[in-house]
């Protein structure tokens, strides 16, 4: 160490400074900033957990309302079309029914988490054809809350209903409402169904978006579709975006390994989520496939 008088200005530790450095002080550091680490680790799922558990349904399910301008266009420019139907006491959903040709098949629209279906009603189908747009619970004018049970039970409810009047019908969802359309025809005789978007589940969905989190005992509405592919006999068309980051393509590709009938599928290579529908030749095949699947005589096919 250079002499007071020095003026060097450097100052070096002398043993008893050093002593912070040592060994002991090191692994005292170290053991101080693990207890921190797996405090962190610790609070992290004791504050993330319940946040996903709890507000799990804010978070699949983002209803939107039926503005009144347009439900006022939509009983001008579709007189008598309105329609409701009570699946329980106290629930009642709306709708509207466009009706064709009184032979013509039936489409069931399933929409997507954040859809509001009315505005679909001016959906091209093939000539003759009918629609039923009904919205899930808490969307639009629907009573209730939304939920896979209920989405579920109200699709069958629905089915049901139209089935006496309409012997041929026909299935359509898109993103979260593929997974109804999954189930309704694993469960009921259709001609045929449209997959826009489809997944296998939201839970593996949900858990490669957070690997580690034990998704399986969190999420209450796994929309488990390939569980239910397997019963569905139906032929199936799947439009699939390449460009999809909300659900990667090798989702639907694994739903439809496990599909119980016929196969068809039409890529977009540069479509994602939202854009898939603007593709040129997006509707025209929708409206081949319905049209070339619309005979089921037998009231259709599982």
């Amino acid at each position: 160490m250079p002499g007071a008088g020095s003026g060097s200005g450097w100052f070096e530790p002398s043993r008893d400074d050093m002593d912070i450095f040592g060994p002991f002080a090191l692994k005292s550091l170290l053991l101080s900033l693990s207890r921190l680490l797996l405090g962190v680790l610790l609070g992290i799922p004791a504050l993330l957990y319940p946040l996903l558990y709890f507000r799990q349904e804010a978070m699949l399910f983002l209803p939107r309302g039926l503005d009144e301008s347009e439900e006022a266009w939509l009983r001008g420019q579709y007189p008598g079309s309105e329609f409701t139907l009570d699946p329980e006491p106290g629930i009642r959903l709306h709708g509207w029914l466009r009706k064709g040709a009184p032979s013509a098949p039936l489409l069931l629209y399933f929409g997507g988490n954040a859809e509001e279906v009315s505005h679909q009603i001016d959906m091209p189908l093939p000539p003759g054809w009918s629609l039923l747009l009904m919205n899930y619970r808490g969307y639009g004018k629907s009573q209730g809350r939304p939920g896979q049970a209920a989405l579920f039970q109200d699709a069958l409810a629905i089915y049901d209903t139209l089935k006496k009047d309409f012997p041929r019908i026909a299935l359509m969802g898109r993103s979260l409402g593929t997974g109804v359309a999954v189930y309704v025809a694993s469960r009921r005789p259709v001609c045929s169904a449209v997959l826009v978007s489809p997944y296998d589940s939201i839970r593996q969905l949900a858990q490669d978006l957070y690997p580690y989190v034990p998704v399986r005992w969190l999420l209450k509405h796994p929309f488990d579709a390939r569980k239910y592919a397997p019963e569905a006999t139906t032929p199936v068309l799947a439009l699939i975006a390449d460009a999809d980051e909300i659900i990667p393509p090798d989702h639907s590709q694994r739903l439809l390994a496990s599909w119980g009938g016929e196969v068809h599928v039409h890529r977009f290579p540069r479509a994602d989520h939202t854009s898939i529908a603007e593709e040129a030749d997006f509707w025209p095949t929708i409206r081949g496939f319905l049209a070339t699947h619309s005979r089921c005589l037998d009231g259709g096919s599982r």
